[in-house]
């Protein structure tokens, strides 16, 4: 007998974790509609020319690919073999998994042009695939919650991305976090200033992982891509630079007196800073991060990442703004601004900080007690009340012994059982127990329903 099983980097989801990813999904797309953001969703299955070359060398070694259906092999020849495993894609796979949600968006825009209304909110909340080492926190398969705005180059777009990451993880009552931002354009100033100009790609990818591999590791492969020792001692003070704001903004002041494209985009960042003041958050969580990168080839101005404090995984949230993506599909001079939360990653951190509030624990919030044929008709009649009050509510189908029933709704972590015997029916009045706190009444079925929404709603 075969032992089931599934791949590496994935995992099921029951009944109770789907009740939390749900509470997830569900306070991150109420944030997005309330800043006027539409829902969008694209294909499992992009062509490989729209994926391929969109997020550098690596990200194309981590996209799935599937082959084709049918004979594909009778289609390549002796010479293909040799000539590779690139050459020998283009014969055998046309199609990829999502590698992000990003890339497809922008092909949409491109195909949906002449319907589209500029500038253009949408939000898409969708799994994507990666060939990554699963690890905690990593893995093959895993949701992204987008919203990206095209077709306005106005920084306020950026300033709005950082208010609504606060107000998502205030919804999900996580205090502790830190939102970092940097500009690209700011990393392509560094590669000038050092006199490394047209290394910017480089740099990026390099500095990307400076968290995981720290310092010394950066700057062996930045050795190894063609930076010499004088172009990293220029570059070193950026390395040892604190997390205060300001004085990250005048470090960046001083660096780039002679250096136009890091000047601009400093004065990006101020621009977005301004717009935050007038948001008036108490506490925007915000920290200018001259090191953060972000790996992804595309971006070209504003960047973003967050990471959840006292919690060792990595960032929860990330985006930036991208000018030059729609072109690659022949849509010019269409500049984009996005984010996107990994459900994921900010799973697991709820649950490691114990966030995640009772009620999320099921969809089922009442269970009427079953005691047979005699008992049947009320229960019947009470269970359709409730659920016309968007009560979520079930009748236990046998008629089985009170524990064993109990016992069931306790598992499934129900707040309220409601039992209707013969002497209740007789009366009027049901049993409404609240199995949070053990306490219990007897009441009419319209006072049930009141009590319920009432407890509910606090």
């Amino acid at each position: 007998m075969q032992k089931p099983s599934i791949p590496r980097g994935t995992r099921d989801f029951g009944p109770q974790q789907m009740a939390k990813r749900n509470y997830i999904f569900n306070t991150i797309k109420a944030v997005y509609q309330k800043f006027g953001f539409s829902q969008l969703e694209t294909p499992t299955l992009e062509n490989l020319s729209v994926l391929t070359g969109k997020y550098g060398d690596e990200g194309d070694q981590l996209l799935f690919k599937v082959l084709n259906s049918g004979d594909f092999l009778s289609k390549t020849s002796e010479d293909d073999y040799k000539a590779g495993s690139k050459a020998l894609l283009n014969k055998v796979s046309e199609k990829g998994l999502r590698y992000d949600l990003t890339v497809p968006f922008a092909r949409y825009v491109v195909m949906n042009r002449n319907d589209i209304t500029f500038p253009f909110k949408r939000f898409q909340i969708q799994p994507v695939w990666r060939a990554d080492r699963p690890q905690k926190g990593r893995y093959r398969e895993f949701y992204q919650c987008d919203a990206d705005v095209v077709g306005t180059n106005s920084l306020l777009c950026e300033a709005e991305i950082i208010v609504m990451i606060n107000e998502v993880f205030e919804n999900l009552n996580l205090e502790n976090f830190t939102i970092k931002i940097n500009n690209r354009k700011i990393l392509q100033g560094f590669t000038e200033v050092i006199g490394a100009p047209g290394k910017e790609t480089e740099l990026c990818v390099a500095i990307d992982k400076l968290d995981k591999i720290g310092k010394e590791k950066v700057i062996e492969e930045l050795e190894n891509n063609g930076f010499d020792a004088e172009n990293l001692k220029k570059l070193d003070p950026i390395f040892s630079i604190g997390s205060d704001l300001q004085a990250n903004l005048e470090f960046l002041e001083g660096f780039f007196t002679d250096c136009e494209i890091g000047k601009e985009g400093l004065k990006e960042t101020k621009e977005i800073l301004t717009y935050l003041e007038a948001f008036d958050l108490q506490d925007s969580h915000l920290e200018l991060d001259i090191t953060l990168a972000r790996g992804l080839s595309y971006y070209t101005g504003s960047i973003f990442e967050v990471k959840a404090n006292g919690v060792k995984i990595g960032s929860i949230c990330g985006g930036g703004r991208y000018d030059n993506l729609t072109g690659v599909f022949g849509l010019k001079d269409v500049s984009g601004v996005g984010i996107s939360f990994g459900v994921d990653r900010i799973y697991d951190v709820l649950e490691e900080l114990e966030l995640f509030p009772a009620s999320s624990d099921s969809d089922l919030q009442v269970v009427i007690v079953n005691f047979g044929e005699e008992t049947q008709s009320a229960s019947i009649k009470l269970l359709s009340s409730l659920r016309a009050a968007s009560i979520n509510a079930e009748l236990y189908p046998d008629a089985s012994k009170m524990k064993k029933q109990m016992t069931y709704a306790n598992k499934r972590n129900v707040p309220f059982v409601i039992v209707i015997g013969e002497d209740e029916i007789k009366s009027g009045e049901y049993v409404l127990k609240n199995m949070l706190d053990g306490n219990q009444e007897n009441l009419s079925p319209e006072s049930i329903i009141s009590t319920i929404k009432d407890n509910l709603k606090s």
